[in-house]
């Protein structure tokens, strides 16, 4: 302890520094954003903890962006775009190592069951019987397909959670609904009955029409078209121009099941997932304006390995993922004859779904024990796993993911991980 009468440090203006203004303040703010773009994550914590101007300083946006772009679902794509602006980079960045490390807190938000044809619902939800639910997140609201109808539920206010009762509820289907998207300000599905539904998800307007003979496995919606597969070993294009909706632009015969189906972004292709029960590939490209094949994708597929979802990441690169266990990113601009890179499925289970953040993370769902996987593409091995089902087993028939949260769809319930509150 200093001696009685020892002069006191100088206090420092603006809380930081002596008593004159630091010497660091004098720089050009430029100079000074240069050179706090060499500091990592922890850096910048640290000088953040310096003082009350410092803190605001390194908590720019600026200054985070760039190690949120090398981090785990930030928000930001591989081309840059910012999918999250109304949430700080810094809390992103934060968020972002919990979803590395798998800290999360776990919550099942609906449960279901059947009955005498219908879907009961209860506080909870009960479980018996077995549904092949899908679901979409957009906004305030996830889109949930239960038996034959979809429903819009929306989410608590600052939680994961769902409001008791669905917002609105979308029928049209005679039996369950097996996927369905969503377009603009529309709702497309197919269902088990053969028929593809247009409903306006802001109102009562809807659209039924015959598309296959057997069931609707898969459909996609862009840019005025619908693209749909069935088990009747045929793709078909349709229009949603005014006055055409519901007309057949072009119908694929595939010669195998088609179990997975999605439009290029730059609206010229579409790619469909088969069955692979014969000697062509299950990954296959075609013309959109034509309906011819375009490409195949990959030589090398054994008898059996369908390909059961697929997703378009840029306009040049997809993931797929199926029965043979591997996901699978495929470039074409580099080759369509080998996929640039492969992750297997540690267990041998059947990959039901994947989806991607855009940039480095992939999240899987497998066949057996509701397991989700996450993945980082930089390395081979999966990152972290989380077994949803359990002692009980279900596939995980859909995920998404935002920034914050994951949701995963079983057989007969919703799952959330919340990645804030570990």
């Amino acid at each position: 302890m200093g001696r009685k009468g020892s002069p006191r440090p100088p206090q420092a203006e603006g809380g930081c520094g002596a008593a004159r203004p630091s010497l660091l303040w004098a720089l050009p703010e430029e100079l000074l954003l240069l050179i706090c773009s060499y500091l990592d994550a922890q850096g910048l914590g640290r000088l953040g903890q310096v003082c009350r101007r410092l803190r605001a300083f390194s908590g720019r946006d600026l200054l985070w962006r760039r190690l949120a772009r090398g981090c785990l679902n930030s928000g930001f794509t591989q081309l840059g775009a910012d999918l999250a602006a109304g949430i700080p980079v810094k809390e992103r960045v934060k968020v972002s190592q919990n979803w590395r490390h798998g800290r999360c807190r776990r919550e099942t938000l609906l449960k279901w069951k059947r009955k005498s044809g219908s879907l009961v619902r209860k506080k909870p939800l009960t479980c018996s019987g077995s549904l092949m639910p899908w679901m979409h997140l957009d906004g305030e609201y996830l889109y949930l397909s239960q038996a034959e109808d979809i429903r819009a539920y929306r989410f608590r206010p600052d939680s994961a959670g769902l409001q008791r009762r669905p917002q609105a509820i979308f029928s049209g289907h005679q039996e369950d609904v097996c996927r369905f998207v969503l377009a603009s300000s529309h709702i497309v599905s197919g269902g088990g009955d053969g028929n593809i539904v247009l409903s306006k998800v802001h109102g009562s307007f809807s659209i039924k029409f015959s598309a296959h003979e057997q069931e609707v496995n898969c459909v996609d919606c862009q840019g005025g078209i619908i693209v749909s597969g069935s088990r009747d070993r045929t793709a078909k294009v349709w229009s949603l121009s005014s006055g055409r909706v519901g007309h057949c632009l072009h119908t694929v015969q595939t010669e195998d099941r088609v179990w997975s189906i999605a439009i290029s972004p730059l609206l010229s292709s579409f790619v469909t997932g088969t069955a692979c029960c014969g000697h062509t590939s299950p990954l296959r490209i075609w013309d959109l304006e034509s309906g011819q094949l375009a490409t195949c994708l990959g030589t090398d597929f054994h008898r059996g390995a369908g390909v059961l979802d697929i997703v378009y990441e840029t306009p040049f690169t997809l993931l797929s993922c199926g029965y043979d266990t591997y996901i699978r990113s495929w470039d074409l601009r580099v080759s369509t004859r080998k996929c640039v890179m492969e992750w297997e499925e540690p267990h041998d289970s059947a990959l039901y779904c994947v989806r991607s953040d855009g940039n480095h993370m992939i999240a899987s769902g497998s066949a057996y024990y509701g397991v989700v996987r996450l993945w980082d593409k930089r390395q081979s091995r999966c990152l972290q796993s989380f077994s949803l089902s359990s002692p009980t087993s279900s596939p995980v028939y859909c995920l998404r993911f935002s920034t914050t949260h994951l949701y995963a769809a079983l057989a007969s319930a919703l799952h959330a991980l919340d990645f804030t509150a570990p």
